[in-house]
């Protein structure tokens, strides 16, 4: 298991959809264990793989008090986003000394492929349902800033490349 370095702003692998997974191999497990040990050191609540140059739909998200319950996830898709909104401070560790406050569906259902091969659906309520939700944007090429209206966009963009 290694801590990978990230992906860094504005790189295009950040732009892009990542590529489905077809079967759960011990590659994509061992991809999975450095995922979370990469978002173990940040420390995060969350990681896809494209912020680590894996252009793969993978994503591992753990937001329990205790750690060590991390959800390792391949191809996950939301079926039903709640109607309530919560807000949530978000930051990303590929365009980092920055953050902003996105609002999100506050519960999910999610399915997934989990490190079984076993096709999963779950139900997440607040910090898992954001979390799950920031990574699913990440596989889709998008970053939690594209949330924001272009202004506040623009003056996070230019704070961020004031700190490079």
């Amino acid at each position: 298991m290694t801590k990978r370095p990230f992906v860094p702003w504005p790189d295009k692998r950040l732009r892009t959809a990542a590529a489905p997974v077809s079967e759960i191999t011990d590659e994509i497990r061992a991809i999975w264990d450095d995922m979370i040990d990469t978002m173990e050191a940040m420390p995060g609540v969350g990681l896809a793989a494209p912020q680590i140059g894996v252009m793969m739909r993978l994503a591992v998200v753990d937001a329990s008090d205790e750690r060590g319950k991390a959800i390792r996830m391949a191809n996950p898709e939301i079926l039903h986003a709640s109607v309530e909104f919560r807000d949530h401070d978000e930051a990303s560790p590929n365009l980092p000394g920055v953050h902003a406050t996105i609002s999100r569906p506050r519960a999910v259902t999610v399915t997934y492929i989990d490190h079984l091969g076993m096709k999963v659906r779950k139900d997440l309520v607040g910090l898992w349902a954001t979390s799950v939700q920031h990574q699913i944007d990440h596989l889709n090429g998008r970053m939690y800033f594209d949330r924001l209206s272009k202004v506040k966009r623009d003056m996070l963009l230019r704070k961020a490349r004031k700190r490079v």
